[in-house]
Formats: structure tokens, C-alpha cells, sequence
């Protein structure tokens, strides 16, 4: 997306505010998009924040904003714009948004010099919903198996990216994890493999035949050298394979299958853990699989299995 032209002026028309704040604001929208090469698109939403932010504290002072009236504002303060938002029916999301908004611009004006106000750090920003995981049906993660990677001419490509989802879904696996892994790590016909997953702490996985003979196939076609101890997955160039890579391989194949736009391959590492519980694994076991510190971030799936099956009900029951 195109960044604004240097120099060129924002509209700040309708704010109640003096020349100098003007001024400030003019700058920090300039300074995030062409020092923080910020898109066009953030930089007017970070503007329309900031403007809704701005025109509270003019009614809420009845006067001309200044730089020193926003020095001078309390926590009180920043309590009753979270509570007009409310009263607007701004969602919980856009709040959170709006509010790093503002801290953003009073951080430029401390680097600016002559500002601070440090109650806009100790406000308490709006609580999300934590948005349960999007698993796929065991049909489709079937399916993605089967076809991934077909949009390749280079056989030992759709290989490496058959050899990478079933190592996602078959393991539980971060995009991350996967793309670390060493030709080192995996042990011929091995029933077990260590992960080195979120500060660098280990965990052992089961590796099913299916994800040997997947990645052997891979690596007997692969043009280049796999030393023990150098990335086990490559790019086109030999280089090891950059997530973007693989996560653009996964849009290609939800538009061929026509699988939700939710399909992306954590969505995969999702499956994996739904479909163990749907299969009778436990939540304690599937913990230690994900790498979870907390196990109330591995109790989310219960729930998704719970809504599986009373939609599975809805549908199938004659008298729901």
C-alpha cells in the first residue's frame, strides 16, 4: 500500500487543540509513517483513534486542548474515555487498539522532550476474549495431506511441504519448531522426537511411521546437501525454508480445497490436539505434546470438543 507523501498535511480539522499539539500530532503521524514505514491504511486508524481520544478531552476539559493538559491528566481521566468508548459501543478490541494508540503518541512526546505522564501506563487496558482455537475436520486435515504442495513442478517441493504439515498436525507442532529441525533430530524409525519449543524449553513428541516415511521421501529427492546440523527444511535456493513461504503454500491450498479462511498451520497444530481429545487423550498428556506451561491454555480445546459434539447433536438428533 502507498505511503503518505512527505510534508503532506493531515486532516485534523474539527479537534479543538492549539497550533504547538497540532503541530505534535502532524509529526508523529508523519514519524510513523516514514521512520516506522507504517502503511497508509495504520496510519489513518491510528489517526481516528487518536482524534476520538482528543476530541474526549476537549469536552471533557470544556477547553482548547494543549500539550500541558495531556502532561495533566489522571488516571480518572483515562477511566472516563474507556467508559465513553464503552457507552459508544466501540468492541473491547478496538479499545485495546486505541488505547496503545495513545501511549504510542505520549512516548513520541517524551522522546520529543518537556513530556511525561506516566498514569497512561498504569490504565488498565480493556480484557479480550481469548478466541478459542479453529480446528479443522479430521477430513480435512485428510485431505490437506493428500493435496498440499501440488501446485509445485519440482516433485521434491511438494515433497519438503508434505513432510512439513505432517509434521504439524501428526506432532503438534509450531510452524517454527518444524522449520528448526535438524536432519540430526530425526532419528531413523525413532518413536519419539525432542522439541525445543518456547524458551528453549524441551519436550518429546511420539513421530509416527507415516512422518518418517514422509520426511525421507523428501530428503532422498532433495537437491542439496542436508548436513546433520544445518536446517533439515530448504527453500529454492537452498537456504532454509522461511515460514512465509510454507504460509503462502497453506492460502494456495485452502482456496484449491476450499477450506476456511481459519485454515492456516496453526490451525493444523489445533487439529492435532482437538482430534486426540476427541479420541479420548487427556488433557494432562495433550499438555506436555503442545509444549503448554499453563494447562488452562490447553483446557480451551475442551471446549471446542464440546461445541463439536452438541453441533454434531443439533444436526443428527430428530428431536434438537
Amino acid at each position: 500500500m502507498s505511503k503518505r507523501q512527505r510534508n503532506s498535511p493531515f486532516d485534523l480539522s474539527g479537534l479543538t487543540i492549539d497550533a504547538k499539539l497540532r503541530e505534535a500530532v502532524s509529526s508523529w503521524l508523519e514519524w510513523l509513517s516514514h521512520n516506522k514505514s507504517a502503511s497508509e491504511h495504520t496510519v489513518t486508524a491510528y489517526e481516528i483513534d487518536l482524534r476520538h481520544f482528543l476530541q474526549f478531552v476537549s469536552k471533557h476539559l470544556g477547553d482548547e486542548v494543549t500539550i500541558a493538559n495531556l502532561a495533566e491528566l489522571n488516571l480518572r481521566d483515562f477511566r472516563s474515555w474507556l467508559a465513553t468508548r464503552m457507552s459508544e459501543k466501540f468492541t473491547a478490541t478496538s479499545t485495546a487498539r486505541a488505547m496503545s494508540v495513545v501511549r504510542g503518541f505520549f512516548r513520541y512526546l517524551e522522546k520529543q522532550g518537556g513530556f511525561e505522564n506516566p498514569a497512561i501506563f498504569h490504565v488498565r487496558t480493556p480484557k479480550l476474549a481469548k478466541s478459542l482455537p479453529k480446528a479443522l475436520a479430521e477430513d480435512q486435515a485428510m485431505s490437506s495431506l493428500d493435496s498440499v504442495g501440488e501446485n509445485h513442478k519440482d516433485e521434491w517441493v511438494q515433497l519438503r511441504d508434505v513432510a512439513i504439515l505432517t509434521l504439524i498436525y501428526g506432532c503438534g507442532l509450531r510452524i517454527s519448531e518444524a522449520l528448526n529441525l535438524h536432519p540430526s533430530d530425526m532419528k531413523p524409525n525413532a518413536i519419539s522426537l525432542t522439541i525445543k519449543g518456547k524458551g528453549n524449553k524441551e519436550r518429546m513428541v511420539p513421530v509416527l511411521p507415516q512422518i518418517h516415511t514422509a520426511i525421507e521421501q523428501y530428503k532422498k529427492l532433495c537437491p542439496y546437501n542436508l548436513a546433520k546440523d544445518e536446517p533439515l527444511f530448504r527453500g529454492l535456493r537452498g537456504k532454509q525454508l522461511q515460514p512465509a513461504i510454507f504460509q503462502k503454500e497453506i492460502r494456495y491450498l485452502r482456496a484449491s480445497l476450499g477450506l476456511p479462511d481459519s485454515a492456516t498451520p496453526h490451525a493444523f497444530r489445533h487439529s492435532f490436539a482437538t482430534h486426540l481429545l476427541a479420541s479420548g487423550g487427556d488433557l494432562r498428556t495433550i499438555q506436555e505434546l503442545l509444549g503448554h506451561a499453563d494447562l488452562s491454555t490447553t483446557q480451551r480445546y475442551t471446549k471446542v470438543d464440546h461445541e463439536r459434539l452438541l453441533s454434531a447433536y443439533q444436526k443428527a438428533h430428530p428431536r434438537a
